[in-house]
């Protein structure tokens, strides 16, 4: 229990300097709790049938990485997307074998096809299954919003999910608004402050 409590302080001073730093990057003074990143780790399937990554979108200090692993997702079908270089170094370093891009969530579609994006034996990139995201979207500036929200959106795969947390409770998600489709939502009280996870889907398209 020390153990924990002390991990969850080191996790917490990071986000600290990084609100000094860079007072829009950060959502929340504290890292996500164990119960929330194991709530979105549930929605991830970890043994897919086809070769696929997951992607992490803001990993932060890495809670919900960590879950992510936990769930049992092998760390080379992992990709963590982390905007600051201080997080993503930290990313590097907490998790080995993990593929950690620093880089803009915005660019997502282009990552895809760098040369840091894990590839299969034929050297091909590995698509996209589903999105995990732990962006504070509310608090990033509409424009630089718009074009996170575009890039998921179009690198989202047909029958993939996107799972997002956020701390507004009743608002309506922004990937929403976006066009994608809200398929369940679930709440974390057990958490500070209580957050709210969805899981969105591009629409079903009606066949006529």
């Amino acid at each position: 229990m020390a153990s924990v409590f002390r991990a969850q302080q080191q996790q917490n001073a990071l986000l600290w300097r990084e609100l000094v730093r860079r007072p829009g990057s950060v959502g929340a003074i504290c890292a996500s709790s164990r119960r929330l990143a194991a709530c979105m780790a549930s929605h991830i399937d970890p043994h897919p049938d086809a070769p696929s990554v997951v992607v992490e979108l803001g990993g932060g200090t890495g809670a919900i990485t960590a879950a992510l692993r936990a769930s049992g997702l092998p760390a080379s079908r992992l990709v963590v997307v982390e905007h600051s270089a201080s997080l993503a170094q930290h990313l590097r370093q907490r998790f080995e074998g993990v593929c950690v891009i620093h880089g803009d969530a915005a660019d997502l579609p282009r990552m895809l096809r760098g040369g840091d994006w894990p590839a299969d034996e034929a050297g091909r990139p590995l698509p996209i299954a589903q999105i995990v995201s732990g962006l504070p979207l509310l608090s990033i500036p509409l424009p630089a919003r718009r074009r996170i929200l575009a890039a998921g959106i179009q690198a989202l795969p047909a029958q993939g999910r996107l799972i997002q947390f956020t701390y507004a409770l009743r608002a309506p998600s922004p990937w929403q608004q976006a066009g994608l489709q809200l398929l369940s939502r679930e709440r974390v009280v057990f958490n500070l402050p209580p957050a709210r996870v969805d899981v969105l889907a591009h629409p079903v398209q009606s066949s006529r």
